[in-house]
């Protein structure tokens, strides 16, 4: 193989990398979006083929459009997020409350619907509502005492027994948050960081490359307490008093 072959396999090699590492950012944005999209689509495609079966037999060509993919798919888009904006304003009107109270009831009636959509809605109740005493995101030793991972509290708890207080904390997987591990932690081995939840989604979703310069890697020592009689390296203090005369 003659150098200028070799030169140009490196210039090939080189920009190939290139263009895959500036790619990969914008593929997975667009996993993202389509994923979101064709879910939401879904949710209100089968309103769209109802209203165009119904005005089928006024306006054929109508039906036509309506029922081409496409089309199908933005149409059940805007209904989807339609019928989202609309469960919002009914939630803080007091009909609306109490409608949704009533279908609640009818869910939790439901055995295993009712562990779905309750054990769900405590969930996001306790993401929403920042946790007492402890900062949200937070690293713990996970999964052994050397490593840290990227958590998020979402209750604190005591001990019957100690009466410690103990934090609990989902640990998501990377790349995709929705899966994880609950960890029950004492709160005083939880090390507290100044992030967001975006940079801690953001954290995780790329798999650590938009993580910052510097972190908190370990909670600082606790102050001494000094004590009566006793020196900060446990030596007895030497008696400042000077020494008495002997009869």
């Amino acid at each position: 193989m003659t150098p200028q072959t070799q030169d140009r396999l490196k210039h090939v090699r080189r920009y190939l990398l290139v263009g895959l590492l500036t790619a990969a950012p914008l593929w997975v944005t667009w996993l993202v979006f389509d994923f979101i999209f064709s879910q939401l689509s879904k949710m209100g495609t089968p309103w769209v083929v109802a209203f165009a079966r119904a005005v089928r037999g006024v306006s054929p060509s109508l039906a036509d459009i309506l029922l081409q993919p496409l089309f199908q798919s933005f149409l059940g888009l805007i209904v989807t997020v339609l019928v989202i904006y609309a469960l919002g304003w009914m939630a803080t009107q007091v009909i609306g409350q109490r409608i949704i109270s009533w279908l609640e009831r009818v869910v939790q009636n439901i055995p295993l619907v009712a562990a779905i959509y309750g054990g769900t809605k405590r969930f996001l109740a306790a993401v929403k509502e920042k946790p007492s005493g402890v900062q949200r995101v937070v690293l713990i030793s996970f999964p052994t005492a050397e490593m840290k991972a990227v958590g998020f509290v979402t209750k604190v708890i005591r001990d019957e027994v100690s009466g410690q207080e103990l934090a609990a904390v989902y640990v998501p997987t990377s790349p995709n948050p929705t899966s994880g591990y609950i960890e029950i932690v004492p709160v005083s081995q939880v090390v507290s960081t100044d992030w967001t939840m975006d940079e801690a989604m953001s954290f995780v979703m790329t798999g650590g490359a938009t993580s910052p310069d510097r972190i908190r890697f370990s909670n600082p020592p606790a102050p001494f307490a000094p004590v009566a009689g006793v020196e900060p390296g446990g030596q007895p203090a030497a008696d400042p008093s000077p020494p008495q005369p002997s009869p």
